[in-house]
């Protein structure tokens, strides 16, 4: 039996698994990095020790390390999680053996992580027993066709792949694989597969013991993708009844080829024309494994833990489905930069009226690596947190999950919230029109919730609750209504630089009773609800040249934390948050991050023209160009490595390559200089 598991694991998983463990009765032992030293996991586990230093490679990935603390805390059991050793047979061999850990290892056998872990290996097998494989290569000058796929052999999670499209991109595109699968898994074999357009990634999710029994417990639709890596699941998938039985046995003959034990995934592409192909076995338990719990009424984690005693699976045939589950994966990342990803302090991280975290539960439930005050690292992934959402039909899952996603709090980074909620409110959503390609074909889900047009009306929001929470704090001026002034026809003014770098400025007059008397709004933003800009010594809301006149508003109530406002007729209620110069507004429409600027600035001295500054922290991976090396703008300049991930660094114009102040190899805080480009001068 186990009593003392160690989970070699972080973040939100290893909060799961402790979820379960605590209702077992099971101690749980939990392994931080220095950088994880606060994290919610670490305190919440019953036992927790330190792992020196902070990369993955310095810590989650050291499996000396981890059997070290394992011995060092007592543990009798390891579960790996997702991610890091998860899929990494020598370590699931080094704690089984006897000769080594001898502890009970909470997953599959060493020998089938090692079959499936080699994924040309894995496709040799498994096409031996009958199931769909896509053509393959090994070597890229024996590949003729394209669109191809380059993908990692070691690891999953989109990490290591590229998509290919000509024969000209394809040796940058392997190279650049390889670096990207070596940092991530410690293992840069790649190797090449057809690409097919329009395709959805359905898996199915299976389960063996060590009596031979091998289950398919439903399958899961995971298409909605960036970079490769999913963000939208959903169980059950949409699939006409035979082409679902027919998914169920090629999984299930999969894990029986390698007498698989434990929690397992077999991934599959559904081409247009409903012929499917494998693609990987990913032998974990997956990200996404509550959309099926939340369907089956099953915990996953409590049925690992029983497998890994010994005990056969508590059903004998794959269990009804009840309803439709949808999970989103809520990233520190700005889509509208490429899924650039963000770091720093999650002020607030909120989700109203939740059923339930870590729990197979009806209603919505939360997975979550991160609580108010978390910082963002950029050692790790992005991933903050998981949302699901079970209801009876998927139209009531999708809308459940999306007005859930569009009242969360969450300030501090930025993340794919609206994103996510466009997406799930989308008609093609609505209709399961869904398949890898759904972001690149809808670009209008990147627009943000909160519409240039409704900014103003939030900018002001954020003005008024600023006011009064400066009133506040005033022990004179306190009891006083809101704005009250000596010459009350002098308007208040508040500026704000917007998330997209644009900056609005508010002005509004509060009478002598604290209502609101007139407001106007100026900035780069041109839309129905926007005055041109105010001339020295005009009137307040002097006659606009634009289409309409700012709409008319009506001051309900103001306080620090929450304003209300009466919008042309409709009651709007904004819930405002204030960290520093920072100002997080949450009103009816969604959420608009803001920074109040000084009214005065001082003078700054600017960057060189053409400096290119690091988006985040990381590492420079590569440097593709030389000093006095001439460009064009989009010319790969160099590659920033972060977040287990490359992020190219394009040139903005035309011109020449002046300075390169980072080696490759060196490390750079958000906002160091990577590379100044003198542009050409227009020849007259």
């Amino acid at each position: 039996m186990i009593s003392r598991l160690l989970v070699a694991n972080r973040g939100e998983i290893a909060r799961r698994i402790f979820a379960t463990c605590r209702t077992l009765g099971i101690t749980t032992i939990a392994v931080y990095s220095d950088a994880d030293a606060d994290a919610p996991y670490a305190a919440e586990a019953d036992v927790a020790t330190r792992l020196p230093g902070h990369t993955p490679a310095e810590t989650y990935l050291d499996m000396v390390q981890i059997l070290r603390a394992a011995r060092r805390t007592g543990a009798d059991a390891v579960h790996p999680g997702y991610g890091f050793l998860a899929e990494n047979a020598e370590f699931a061999m080094r704690v089984g053996d006897p000769d080594h850990a001898g502890l009970t290892w909470v997953g599959p056998p060493a020998k089938a992580i090692a079959a499936m872990g080699d994924k040309m290996a894995a496709k040799a097998l498994l096409a031996d027993v009958g199931v769909p494989m896509l053509p393959t290569w090994t070597d890229a000058d024996q590949v003729t066709d394209f669109p191809v796929l380059v993908k990692a052999s070691a690891g999953g999670g989109g990490r290591g792949m590229r998509v290919v499209r000509d024969a000209a991109g394809l040796a940058e595109a392997v190279a650049s694989a390889r670096r990207e699968a070596a940092a991530a898994f410690g293992d840069g074999t790649v190797f090449i597969e057809r690409y097919v357009e329009r395709g959805r990634h359905v898996e199915v999710q299976i389960f063996g013991d060590t009596h031979g029994t091998v289950l398919a417990l439903g399958e899961r639709d995971c298409s909605i993708q960036r970079r490769h890596q999913k963000i939208v699941e959903e169980a059950p998938a949409v699939l006409d009844p035979g082409l679902r039985e027919r998914l169920h046995a090629a999984a299930v003959a999969a894990g029986r080829a390698v007498e698989y034990v434990g929690a397992g995934t077999v991934e599959f592409l559904l081409a247009p024309d409903g012929e499917f192909y494998f693609l990987e076995m990913n032998t974990r338990l997956q990200v996404e494994h509550p959309v099926t719990e939340a369907v089956t009424g099953l915990d996953l984690v409590r049925w690992q833990l029983l497998v890994a005693e010994g005990e056969p699976l508590p059903l004998a045939a794959t269990p009804p489905v009840d309803g439709h589950a949808i999970e989103v994966r809520l990233c520190a990342e700005d889509p509208a930069q490429g899924f650039r990803p963000a770091t720093g302090t999650l002020h607030r991280f909120a989700v109203p009226q939740l059923a339930g975290e870590f729990t197979p539960t009806k209603g919505l439930r939360l997975d979550s690596g991160v609580v108010d005050g978390s910082t963002v690292s950029v050692h790790y992934d992005s991933m903050l947190a998981k949302l699901i959402a079970w209801a009876p039909t998927r139209a009531e899952a999708a809308r459940a999950l999306a007005g859930a996603l569009a009242r969360a709090e969450l300030h501090g980074v930025a993340t794919n919230r609206d994103l996510l909620v466009r997406t799930l409110r989308s008609r093609e959503f609505g209709a399961a029109d869904v398949d890898t390609g759904f972001l690149d074909r809808h670009p209008e889900v990147f627009a943000p919730l909160v519409s240039a047009d409704l900014l103003p009306v939030t900018a002001l929001a954020a003005a008024l609750a600023s006011a009064a929470a400066r009133r506040a704090a005033a022990p004179v001026l306190a009891g006083l209504p809101s704005g009250w002034r000596n010459v009350p026809a002098f308007p208040q003014v508040a500026r704000f630089a917007a998330a997209d770098g644009g900056e609005i400025e508010v002005r509004y007059r509060l009478d002598r009773d604290g209502a609101l008397a007139e407001w106007s709004s100026t900035g780069e933003r041109r839309g129905p609800l926007l005055t041109p800009p105010v001339e020295e010594g005009a009137p307040l809301n002097s006659e606009p040249t634009c289409a309409d006149d700012p709409p008319a508003v009506t001051l309900v109530t103001t306080a620090p934390d929450r304003v209300v406002l009466d919008v042309d007729g409709v009651r709007r209620s904004f819930r405002v948050h204030r960290v520093g110069s920072a100002v997080f507004v949450d009103g009816p429409a969604g959420a608009a991050s803001l920074t109040e600027l000084p009214r005065f600035p001082l003078p700054t001295a600017e960057l060189a023209a053409g400096s290119l500054l690091a988006p985040l922290p990381g590492a420079v991976a590569r440097v593709h160009v030389e000093v006095g090396q001439r460009v064009a703008a989009g010319d790969l300049l160099l590659t920033l490595e972060a977040m287990k991930l490359e992020h190219p660094v394009l040139a903005p114009a035309d011109g020449v390559v002046a300075a390169l102040p980072v080696p490759a190899g060196g490390q750079v805080e958000t906002g160091a200089v990577l590379a100044v480009v003198d542009p050409e001068e227009d020849p007259q």
